[in-house]
């Protein structure tokens, strides 16, 4: 077997996938591992690839996104034409992920207002009352 390719066991190991991972991206058409009887060999393409539909879903991208990208790349070879719709996904992508972490924010004060209001009431009642 020659060295640019590598088997699903060998795959898993280094991009720390499991195979169930790897036939899924299969049968969504974004890896195209040969076949050597029942063995999968991953090209060097299939690994670039792993690579970055790795990354890409690390930042939030659908598989659709991702798709598109590869897809693109495959089409034409152009690396400034994918670089230019990459960099317009990762822009909206960031922009949802700040709107996500600012309502995140939100949230985490309401939460910490309504405890800081419910340790004050649990103090309160667990004060001895004076005596009347």
């Amino acid at each position: 077997m020659s060295e640019s390719f590598k088997t699903i066991r060998q795959m898993c190991a280094e991009f720390g996938v499991t195979p169930r991972t790897l036939r899924f991206y299969e049968s969504k058409e974004l890896l195209f591992p040969q076949r050597d009887g029942q063995h999968r060999l991953f090209s060097r393409r299939d690994q670039a690839r792993l690579k970055l539909i790795l990354r890409g879903k690390r930042f939030g991208f659908s598989l659709e996104e991702i798709r598109q990208l590869l897809d693109m790349y495959d089409r034409d070879d152009s690396e400034l034409k994918q670089l230019r719709k990459t960099y317009d996904i990762a822009c909206q992508r960031l922009a949802d992920m700040e709107r996500q972490r600012d309502e995140l924010n939100e949230a985490i004060a309401e939460l910490k207002q309504d405890l800081a209001w419910g340790d004050a009431v649990l103090r309160n009642a667990d004060r001895p009352k004076a005596a009347e």
